[in-house]
């Protein structure tokens, strides 16, 4: 098990793109903020098993959990500022779009919302770092193979931002990671955060 683990997150630093962008390293007790609905929340879990409690281990920075179960992209888009304003983050870790597609939103719009997030984070002078959703597809429901949706990969181009692939959509595709359709278990959420922490090194984060 902890064979194939290795070979999801190697998998998912190569994924991070080509070229992507690099910056400085950030320093222990740097101020992240892990901004999304209830993946980021740590639904089904005790809070120490949360993803950015077990990233915060990971990478001696201060994680804030500012994930909300049941958000959608325009809700959180209400609420960015605000957040940004009181943690003042250098880092901002965005998982957002799940609900708006069991909620059967356009993806335009879920698009358009995540992106005013990321201008936000921008805005405030933070780095943004997009973390992929799976997207709502009959085939994925058939084969239990779930993808990214499009509009991550298109998004991070327009914006010029990192975006961390395959690696939720990779943990819904294993049973032994989920504890339902669209939820890590303990297991899947360590995977994530360790995911994401591998990506992050490979930014230079």
């Amino acid at each position: 098990m902890r064979y194939l683990w290795v070979l999801l997150l190697s998998f998912v630093v190569m994924a991070c793109g080509d070229k992507p962008q690099k910056y400085n390293r950030l320093s222990s007790g740097a101020t992240v903020l892990a901004f999304g609905d209830s993946v980021t929340f740590g639904y089904g879990v005790d809070p120490k098993d949360s993803y950015p409690t077990i990233l915060a281990e990971l990478s001696y920075w201060n994680v804030i959990n500012a994930g909300i179960s049941g958000e959608r992209a325009d809700q959180a888009k209400s609420r960015i500022d605000g957040v940004l304003a009181e943690y003042n983050p250098k880092l901002v870790i965005i998982e957002l779009g799940g609900n708006d597609f069991l909620q059967r939103r356009n993806a335009k719009a879920v698009k358009e919302d995540l992106r005013a997030i990321i201008q936000s984070v921008k805005a405030h002078g933070s780095i943004p770092v997009l973390v992929a959703v799976p997207a709502l597809s009959p085939v994925a429901a058939i084969t239990g193979k779930p993808s990214d949706a499009d509009i991550y990969k298109e998004l991070a181009k327009e914006e010029k931002i990192n975006l961390i692939p395959n690696v939720f959509s990779d943990i819904l595709g294993q049973e032994n990671l989920k504890q339902d359709h669209v939820h890590p278990n303990q297991a899947g959420y360590r995977v994530l955060a360790e995911g994401i922490y591998q990506a992050l090194s490979k930014m230079g984060l």
